[in-house]
């Protein structure tokens, strides 16, 4: 009866640990820092969860009362990549990932398509999702130059896009890579550390979720989102083609369906405002988890 017993126990360890296994988040690494009120932090693309580093400190500290659970996405800055959709993936593996914690709606922040991530994730799963910062990122990128433009028009521009990207050699895919990082932060060092994670990326994964991106329309889909939700926008790096005031309007526009959306531009921050205007983003979402 013991030997039965001790059997019966082994084989249940193992279908426990299976199951554990099983339920292992792939599409996504994690980093947990601190103790107190959940905060998922996931970065845009191909960038790394270190872009939180000092987001974290000051969020996270000793002093904090928060928990900060900061992510990698699959694919991206030397994370194996995954099989498939790796961004709907995520999205359900984070729902997942959140419930098993038991971490009862956290604040989400995310940056650009990080940004996106976190929308779809209280449009998708509310019960999972409380408060969102949203970092400079757009329910609708692929519209910002035509508002009027359709879903099927999207879905074209997006696949245009896909194929010129596969179409570019080596040597020209990392020039292009230099000059669109090089207006996404102001600081030379900070530049060359976006360039890295991007080089140690897997270039399907980051081609198809920027392809994704391009396509999605979320600006209907918005007023469905239930969590307070502040938007942190930029526009100093495009002001050679629009004014400030017809950018934050943009961003105005796009949220509108979004009930509360509270919307503020950095005044001299570019895209990584993490690291351009740290002291402006850190004081606004202390401010606003509060």
């Amino acid at each position: 009866m013991k030997r039965t017993l001790h059997t019966f126990s082994l084989f249940t360890a193992l279908l426990l640990a299976g199951a554990s296994q099983a339920a292992a988040p792939t599409a996504f690494t994690v980093e947990v820092t601190g103790q107190g009120s959940p905060v998922i932090l996931i970065p845009g693309l191909a960038s790394s969860g270190a872009v939180w580093q000092s987001t974290v400190a000051r969020l996270c500290g000793p002093q904090a009362g928060r928990q900060c659970h900061v992510l990698t996405l699959a694919g991206f800055a030397g994370v194996a990549p995954v099989d498939g959709d790796m961004l709907a993936q995520a999205e359900a593996q984070l729902a997942g990932y959140i419930a098993a914690q038991k971490l009862r709606q956290p604040a989400i922040i995310g940056h650009s398509l990080g940004g996106f991530l976190a929308l779809k994730m209280a449009i998708d799963h509310p019960e999972h999702t409380g408060k969102l910062v949203i970092v400079d990122a757009l329910p609708a990128l692929g519209a910002t130059q035509l508002p009027s433009i359709t879903k099927e028009q999207l879905q074209a521009m997006s696949q245009q896009m896909q194929t010129a990207m596969r179409a570019q050699d080596a040597a020209t895919a990392s020039a292009s890579q230099r000059r669109s990082v090089a207006g996404m932060a102001t600081a030379p060092a900070d530049v060359e550390r976006i360039i890295g994670w991007g080089q140690r990326s897997d270039k399907d994964t980051v081609i198809n979720a920027m392809g994704t991106l391009m396509a999605s329309d979320l600006r209907q889909d918005v007023a469905r989102i239930a969590s307070p939700t502040l938007v942190l926008g930029t526009w100093i790096a495009y002001k050679d083609f629009a004014p400030r005031a017809a950018i934050e309007q943009t961003f105005r526009s796009q949220y509108a369906q979004l009930p509360g959306a509270r919307v503020e531009m950095a005044d001299t921050a570019r895209h990584f405002i993490m690291y351009d205007q740290p002291d402006w983003m850190f004081g606004r979402i202390e401010q606003f988890l509060r």
